[in-house]
């Protein structure tokens, strides 16, 4: 708690090993040579170069997984296929089916949004 009827801090006053904190709750400036962000890059998480290269990055090590557990590209797009094929030949049974591919998808896109989330809350 402070008091309220201290003096505000300055200078002179300051204790020892605190010279250089910052007493003022002003956020600093920028940096002057600092380049405004557009909208775009701000919407796809900075500068187009840069996501190209992590989505790059990221997806040669999902690939790489997905190898390793012998899943083929090609396998990914016919099973698909058989999702949409099989949603439109069971009518409104493809409810409880829908609700079971949303769980498993759940189970690996929850645990992965954490981990980013917790890598994010570092910065």
């Amino acid at each position: 708690m402070t008091d309220q009827n201290a003096p505000p801090r300055t200078e002179s006053n300051r204790p020892a090993g605190w010279e250089n904190a910052n007493w003022s709750a002003k956020q600093p400036a920028p940096p002057a040579d600092a380049r405004p962000v557009s909208g775009f890059e701000r919407f796809i998480g900075g500068s187009p170069a840069m996501v190209a290269v992590r989505l790059l990055v990221v997806s040669l090590v999902v690939g790489a997984i997905l190898m390793w557990l012998d899943i083929r590209p090609y396998e990914v797009f016919h099973a698909i296929e058989r999702f949409f094929y099989r949603l439109s030949r069971l009518g409104f049974a493809a409810v409880r089916e829908i609700i079971d591919y949303v769980i498993v998808g759940a189970l690996i896109v929850i645990p992965v949004w954490f981990v980013l989330r917790l890598f994010n809350s570092r910065r």
